[in-house]
């Protein structure tokens, strides 16, 4: 614990800083592709590769990144990862070309994220204790939804005005004040034998996590199961389920590996022991249904907005912004409320205000928006986020002792970006596929379009679609040579067919939260002071005798 209030609310503050710059770095990034396309004459699709490439680094190098902070400690690890994100900036910043933007942003600032998330949650169970960390753990995830909200209307304001270029020359200037803050957090000297890498684990956990989160990405693309892009087509079906089913192998074989080392005396990647940990396993789903949930309405919301009502970027970022105020300010509260209240009963109070604003949202799906009724769902959004946000670090951090931390700290940002990159995907597809059917079947019942049109739209359809806007649609009717009268039906049948289509994600979004109940059973149904005591007991995670407890 570090003594004197300023120094010890400084490590905080050091600590949100880079919370915030891990966080707004890729919701910076969307809402600047159009520009990247034209900068550097390339396809949006490329730059979307680029945009997935980053979560793939980040997901598949989580858990490398937490066990290192063992082997170098975790304030040097957290030092040495904004050192390589500093450097990744710069060369994003100065990027001439797609390979040189994809090496800077996708694999040097993904591969620092990845060594300072796992030691930044550790670093912060260290320097807080008791009522002190669910405050700092509230801080965190409010800075955290901030930066998710923030992110787009800064870029779209610098990538309007000025240059998206500055975002990452911004960004170098911030890491490199945070590596002076590093000062003020206290360093522990290490205890016990200096712990060894796992490189073997370290390659299959990190390709079967790539393989994954890379299949899911792709499946908007590819399709799940019915090709519509797939590069290859194995018996007929899309690549998404092999390449999937192939990182679940790798991982079946991750897990056979870390189980051979630990009954060989060798130390593991992952203790295998810590998912018997109950109150980690419900931290780590709901972590995992959270980001699901909240990427997922957040992939669905710009759709929305920007290509259906045809606001710009800035203008989207200022109606998410009640979601990150209300976000923040009650990661606050709910960090007070832990003193009050079990972890269980504030995430499940969390969901239930999540699925009420999602409704609220679902009626706000209409040709013109209605501002109020839609800023108040937003801020009803952020409101039940951050009830889940201020639990959840605390609960991962809490259900295992000194030593496991940067395990653990691994494992929940593992959850975090897996359950985004999902989140995105199974919406995104949900999307695509509910817009396909609702258009196809709108033309069908049409009496104005005539069956030799509707035969042919069906034929385009058959070869799958994206979501774009009602002008494209109206664009390419008319280059088709079809008559002024066509062309409005089939407009018109389109632009209900988009609607349809994002109703439908809501509602999808609404049965996840409805289904991620089930994952609360495992939260701790205890104030955080009344498990205060057990705090490196059994149950919550001791070390094997032996087993160092590197901070």
């Amino acid at each position: 614990m570090t003594t004197g209030k300023t120094a010890k609310w400084g490590v905080l503050g050091v600590l949100a800083v880079a919370q915030f710059l891990m966080v707004l770095d890729q919701a910076v990034m969307n809402v600047a592709i159009s520009q990247l396309v034209e900068d550097f004459d390339t396809t949006v699709t490329t730059i979307q590769g680029v945009i997935a490439l980053y979560a793939l680094t980040m997901a598949a190098l989580m858990l490398t990144g937490g066990k290192l902070g063992d082997l170098w400690g975790r304030r040097r690890a957290f030092a040495i990862g904004l050192v390589i994100y500093g450097a990744g900036s710069a060369l994003t910043a100065a990027s001439w070309s797609v390979p040189s933007l994809m090496l800077g942003w996708s694999i040097l600032e993904g591969v620092g994220a990845a060594l300072v998330l796992p030691a930044l949650v550790a670093l912060t169970a260290s320097s807080y204790k008791g009522r002190d960390r669910a405050l700092a753990y509230g801080v965190l995830g409010g800075v955290a939804g901030a930066g998710i909200a923030v992110g787009p209307i800064l870029g779209g304001w610098v990538t309007t005005d000025l240059t998206w270029r500055l975002v990452f020359v911004g960004e170098v200037v911030v890491a490199l004040g945070i590596l002076v803050g590093t000062r003020v957090i206290p360093k522990v000297e290490r205890e016990g034998p200096v712990p060894q890498l796992d490189w073997t684990g370290s390659a299959l956990s990190a390709a079967g996590l790539a393989l994954i989160v890379l299949g899911v990405l792709q499946a908007s693309n590819w399709g799940w199961l019915e090709p519509r892009n797939s590069p290859i087509e194995p018996f007929g079906f899309s690549l998404t389920p092999f390449v999937v089913a192939a990182g679940g192998l790798l991982l079946a074989g991750f897990r056979a590996w870390e189980r051979r080392r630990e009954g060989r005396g060798l130390t593991p990647l992952v203790h295998w022991r810590l998912f018997g940990v109950r109150p980690l396993r419900g931290g780590l789903s709901m972590l995992f249904a959270q980001n699901l949930i909240l990427m997922g309405v957040f992939f669905t919301i710009p759709l929305f907005l920007q290509i259906v009502l045809g606001l710009d970027a800035l203008d989207t970022g200022v109606r998410m912004l009640p979601t990150s105020a209300g976000l923040f300010l009650t990661a606050l509260a709910g960090s007070a409320l832990a003193s009050r209240f079990a972890p269980r009963t504030l995430v499940r109070a969390g969901l239930a205000i999540v699925f009420v604003s999602i409704l609220m949202l679902l009626g706000t799906i209409e040709p013109q928006l209605d501002n109020a009724p839609f800023l108040t769902a937003m801020g009803v959004l952020g409101v039940g986020m951050g009830l889940i946000v201020s639990q959840l670090g605390n609960v991962v951090q809490s259900a295992v002792g000194a030593a496991d931390r940067s395990e653990a700290g691994g494992l929940q940002y593992t959850a975090q970006q897996v359950g985004s990159s999902m989140g995105t995907a199974l919406l995104g597809a949900i999307v695509i596929t509910g817009l396909l059917a609702a258009f196809s079947s709108n033309i069908g019942d049409d009496p104005r379009i005539s069956q030799d049109v509707s035969d042919r739209v069906q034929v385009e359809l058959s070869a799958g679609g994206s979501f774009v806007a009602a002008d494209e649609v109206r664009a390419g009717a008319s280059a088709a040579g079809l008559g002024p009268g066509t062309v409005d039906a089939l407009v018109e049948n389109y632009e209900d067919a988009q609607l349809t289509a994002l109703k439908t994600a809501f509602l999808f979004a609404a049965l996840l939260v409805l289904a991620s109940f089930f994952a609360t059973g495992r939260l701790p149904a205890r104030r955080f002071d009344e498990l205060a005591e057990e705090e490196g007991s059994e149950e919550g995670g001791r070390p094997p005798p032996g087993e160092p407890a590197t901070i």
